[in-house]
């Protein structure tokens, strides 16, 4: 007997009901938008912005400062100072609104252009320079700052998150005085389709690890628009894995922090992982190798420049009366100051030496390490 036909399978003899094999559309979940793009607040029926004015105008500090350092660090590429840079213009208030919603035991993983959120948990502006200049290992120590290596590899880290994240459920499994700290993941639209991210999707499920993925969707892998990517939008791809998702405006400072903090509490209170879906724009280039005017139109751009994060965030900020001409002015003295800074920095760049690679592999070093350690102190010396 054909094997299709003794499970019931259609044949060229039989013919399905119509939609029998096809999957159900998903729900269509709201947008969380707390600020619209003039900067009046919105009634959100889940989600309320927690911070006071004077909270949020150090937000818009943050945001500008990480836009200056952005500025600085291309004009530096395109000098010949650095090799290559990630811009991330037009998302500061992703990585802004989740810093401000961290726990002191947070963990953040990142991908490639998370500099901004680097800068803001400590640290130096060199040694994130030292790593588009390929003079930066990237061994700093994690545990002073909670910040890991910036990820070239393409979705790598997520499952490197979710690791940590069963290693900090596992401490508190055993002992009731660690730490409550959560691992937070960040790739973006174009890593979802790579296999190791699906896979950290479902290892965090599986043992509902204390993991929020944060998924920057720019709408653009580099020349890859996302819709080619995914049928669906992607939180709901989240879903399949049985992970709780959200999608939130992400040029809106206060909903990116709500979700955030919402979803951090989650993995504190033992409930697993979550899925946050940024929805933002990426206004520069994906690399300064790149030239986006090849594949997109100036129409699209001009779109999402009225969608800017700071001036809706200084919009509702001057409407609160917190922020007026002097603070404004204020700030740009200070962005210029700062500006200085990072220019600075870039000399202070150092080079390592090859053995240190071999310092933060085990917390203990092996005889295997230790051996080879000592064949590259000797073969540098010759």
């Amino acid at each position: 007997m054909n094997s299709a036909m003794s499970v019931g399978w259609p044949t060229a003899q039989t013919t399905a009901r119509p939609g029998r094999f096809q999957p159900p559309q998903p729900a269509e979940v709201p947008t969380v938008q707390l600020l619209d793009p003039d900067g009046s607040l919105i009634d959100d029926p889940d989600f309320a912005p927690t911070l006071s004015g004077e909270q949020v105008a150090e937000m818009l500090s943050d945001m500008t400062l990480i836009r200056r350092f952005d500025t600085e660090a291309t004009a530096m590429q395109r000098k010949g100072q650095l090799s290559l840079w990630a811009p991330l213009l037009g998302q500061e208030a992703i990585q802004v609104g989740v810093h401000a919603a961290l726990g002191q035991y947070d963990h953040v993983f990142p991908s490639h252009r998370e500099h901004g959120l680097a800068m803001l948990m400590g640290l130096p502006v060199e040694r994130i320079l030292g790593i588009f200049t390929g003079q930066e290992t990237g061994d700093w120590d994690a545990e002073e700052v909670h910040f890991h290596h910036l990820n070239m590899v393409i979705g790598g880290h997520t499952l490197h998150g979710v690791g940590y994240a069963m290693g900090q459920a596992r401490d508190r499994q055993f002992d009731s005085a660690a730490d409550d700290g959560v691992s937070l993941i960040v790739h973006g639209d174009g890593a979802i389709s790579e296999g190791d991210v699906n896979e950290a999707y479902i290892f965090a499920a599986a043992y509902q690890a204390p993991a929020v993925f944060l998924c920057v969707n720019n709408q653009w892998a580099i020349s890859e628009p996302v819709e080619r990517q995914s049928v669906v939008p992607l939180y709901q791809r989240a879903w399949g894995f049985g992970i709780p998702s959200v999608r939130v405006d992400g040029n809106d400072v206060l909903a990116v922090h709500a979700a955030t903090q919402w979803a951090l509490a989650r993995a504190r209170n033992g409930e697993g992982p979550t899925f946050i879906e940024a929805f933002t724009y990426r206004m520069g280039a994906h690399t300064t190798s790149d030239d986006p005017t090849k594949y997109r139109s100036k129409d699209e751009t001009a779109e999402w420049q009225i969608k800017d994060p700071l001036t809706r965030t200084e919009a509702w900020l001057r409407s609160e009366g917190v922020w007026d001409d002097a603070r404004q002015a204020h700030l740009d003295q200070e962005a210029e100051a700062f500006g200085e800074q990072v220019r600075s920095a870039v000399n202070n760049v150092t080079t390592p030496k090859l053995e240190e690679i071999f310092d933060r592999v085990y917390a203990q070093p092996t005889p295997d390490l230790i051996a080879q350690r000592a064949q590259v102190v000797q073969a540098a010396a010759l």
